[in-house]
């Protein structure tokens, strides 16, 4: 998944990409319209957007070419429609540097047609003839940078309080993208058929987990800057126009998006073009290989954004005060009348006694809308966001483990097991449990060893399951037992009573003093035929789709436990903090914004027709890590605090949960990179 979400995006995206193979030059640029993509159409441009130009900018970094084209196009968004420098700089006739590191370092050549600087508390844009620039050598060796000395601000071009340094850490966010994707997938592709030891590299934990990791940086890196530019953006205006609107509305919220890009993306570029370097060797040290040269684009890029520190703070003091970035999809016009239709319903469930409104919750199928007629609504995604939105404030009941039973159920299940079990799950009569995990085999569930015996009449279940949440409450189990011994297809899934003769519950006391976790005992347990749930030997599959039912992942919720935002209530109640810890908070908060913004993204690409790839295991690892360090850091800030003792501890049970750290990562490099299984 790119920056770029729609059909159009990527269309942009390919064509971009399609000038790397003839060789990608300041003519070839102008030629294809791309210095112009986010100018009005009656300056000369293509009347897009910051969104479009981030597309152009991502595979630009990619293929690390444009020369003069970065601070030539964000010298275009500051200026207003009618600036006639405008069109020069669309066409590609003129270039422009920029000053942008705080200092008098410039992004651009020193021939550069025009010199955006920082003047008396504004800026403005100058013709070569007043200032004075000379080339500067820097860490990057293909990135031109000069230093500028103003010479004289003639009548006329000043701009005034544009966004520049806003704008340039988006643009080059989005650039830090294109260098970071082009190094996950050449440390992805080379751990794929560099051997040692007699295997692909690919192969070994330790370097799928690095490439793994980095692809999970660059999407959380890219969910960041693609909210930040439809933040900033106002479709068909320059930047300065949209400078005046946000001042008008909701300043803040951009400005809040706009850091979390800075702090998330430059960073991202750096870690994973050190990473590819790590995956290639000794041969990504050298100048054999361009990997330095994408190091170096990275870290200019990183220090050109800005101090990550300053970004963070401001980031933490916006959070502070009070500013919130809405995570909301832009729906399409027939959303409309599909809402006023869902309002009218919700409204009529919200005047209903509340026992009658949660019959009718189940009845009608709003629990799990997704799920097909009778036990849902076959809601199409986007009908779920707008089930979603319109009964916030009615509370449907969270059916916890019953959400993973419910899908095998209704996927798998008999008719009688259907109406047996599903009723009264949505009106939560029936509690369930998991006996998936085993002593034995934890996220391996292929290597379980409950044995199913064949008997007359159903089977015996015998053996051990453990990690069972509540399982101490629950009516119902739903629990994979081998029938055969053939590691995948000798599973089957049954539904076992937890009163049943031979269950035996045993509650674990875990490290916060809770009792959630449960051993659970099988002896010779009876479950008949009636509850096997699909074919005998085939329980692999229905365990795998459990969770593969098309849910829409909801942008405004990512996970359990502490969030950003419950970081942010510790912050403004206490004084004192020291700038470091200003710091940590805001980048907890960026992480935490840019997760948000990733399942908003999810949403969306799902409205559009296309699927989630990996973005469950995505999402899932970002939020249980971030959990823990958000418990990790307020605990730190207030130790005396019963709730943050409590939490810095539960929350180390988030990365083992569920499918630990280290199975996520198996999953995202085998499924969105290619590397080879372990053997």
């Amino acid at each position: 998944m790119s920056i770029g979400l729609t059909e159009e995006h990527r269309a942009l995206a390919d064509s971009v990409r399609g000038l790397a193979g003839r060789g990608i030059d300041r003519a070839a640029l102008a030629r294809q319209g791309l210095f112009g993509v986010h100018v009005p159409e009656s300056r000369g441009g293509q009347g897009f957007g910051l969104p479009e130009l981030c597309v152009v900018l991502e595979e630009l970094g990619r293929a690390r070419a444009g020369d003069a084209f970065l601070p030539t196009v964000l010298a275009a968004a500051t200026l207003a429609a009618d600036n006639p420098l405008l069109e020069g700089l669309a066409d590609g006739t003129l270039t422009a540097a920029v000053v942008l590191s705080g200092t008098a370092t410039a992004l651009g050549p020193a021939d550069a047609d025009l010199f955006l600087v920082p003047v008396d508390g504004g800026w403005a844009l100058l013709d070569r003839s007043s200032v004075t620039a000379e080339p500067l050598e820097g860490v990057d060796l293909d990135r031109p940078l000069c230093t500028v000395t103003v010479t004289e601000v003639p009548a006329g071009r000043e701009l005034g309080p544009v966004p520049v340094r806003e704008l340039a850490a988006v643009l080059i966010g989005a650039e830090a993208c294109g260098l970071a994707a082009w190094a996950v997938d050449t440390a992805a592709s080379y751990a794929k058929v560099r051997e040692q030891f007699g295997r692909p590299i690919g192969q070994f934990q330790g370097v799928k987990h690095r490439v793994a990791a980095a692809l999970v940086a660059l999407e959380q890196a890219r969910a960041a800057v693609w909210d930040a530019a439809r933040a900033l953006d106002t479709a068909g205006r320059t930047a300065s126009d949209r400078a005046e609107e946000a001042g008008r509305t909701g300043e803040d919220e951009v400005w809040l998006a706009v850091g979390v890009a800075a702090v998330l993306a430059p960073d991202a570029a750096v870690r994973c073009t050190a990473d590819a370097i790590q995956v290639l060797g000794g041969i990504g040290y050298t100048f054999e290989h361009d990997a330095h040269r994408y190091y170096r684009r990275a870290l200019s890029g990183r220090m050109l954004a800005g101090d990550p520190g300053e970004w963070s703070e401001r980031v933490a003091r916006l959070a502070a005060a009070g500013t919130r970035r809405a995570m909301e999809p832009d729906l399409p016009e027939e959303a409309a009348a599909l809402r006023a239709e869902i309002r009218a319903q919700a409204r009529e469930l919200a005047g209903e006694e509340p026992l009658a409104r949660l019959g009718r919750f189940a009845r009608e199928g709003w629990i799990m809308p997704y799920l097909p007629k009778p036990w849902g609504r076959a809601a199409t995604p986007l009908e779920q966001v707008v089930i979603h939105q319109e009964f916030r404030e009615l509370k449907r009941p969270n059916l916890g483990i019953a959400a993973w039973a419910v899908p095998s159920i209704v996927a798998y299940g008999t008719r009688e097991q259907q109406e047996r079990f599903l009723p009264r799950t949505f009106t939560g009569e029936i509690v369930w449990c998991q006996l998936f995990s085993e002593p034995g085999a934890g996220s391996d569930l292929a290597g379980l060893s409950t044995k199913a015996t064949r008997v007359e009449g159903g089977w015996s279940l015998s053996g051990q399951k453990i990690w069972t949440s509540l399982a101490q409450y629950a009516h119902w189990g739903i629990c994979l037992a081998r029938t055969s011994p053939d590691k995948h297809k000798g599973i089957t899934y049954f539904l076992v009573d937890m009163a049943a003769p031979g269950v035996t519950v045993r509650p674990l006391k875990e490290i916060n003093g809770e009792e959630i976790f449960n051993e659970v005992f099988l002896d010779d347990v009876f479950v008949p035929d009636d509850l096997v749930v699909g074919e005998v030997d085939n329980g692999w599959k229905v365990a795998r789709d459990t969770l593969s039912h098309e849910r829409v992942a909801l942008g405004d919720s990512w996970g359990p436990g502490s969030q950003h935002t419950d970081m942010m209530r510790l912050v403004t109640a206490r004084d004192g903090l020291r700038p470091a810890q200003w710091e940590q908070a805001g980048r907890l908060w960026a992480e935490g914004q840019a997760i948000s913004a990733l399942g908003l993204r999810v949403t969306l690409s799902q409205l559009e027709g296309g699927g989630t790839g990996t973005a469950a295991s995505v999402r899932k690892l970002l939020g249980m890590r971030h959990a823990q360090a958000i418990s990790e850091f307020c605990w730190s800030v207030n130790p005396s605090s019963r709730y943050w003792n409590r939490m810095i501890l539960t929350t180390r049970a988030f990365t083992i949960g569920g499918g630990t750290t280290e199975v996520q990562l198996n999953i995202i490099a085998e499924r969105a990179l290619g590397l080879p299984r372990d053997p």
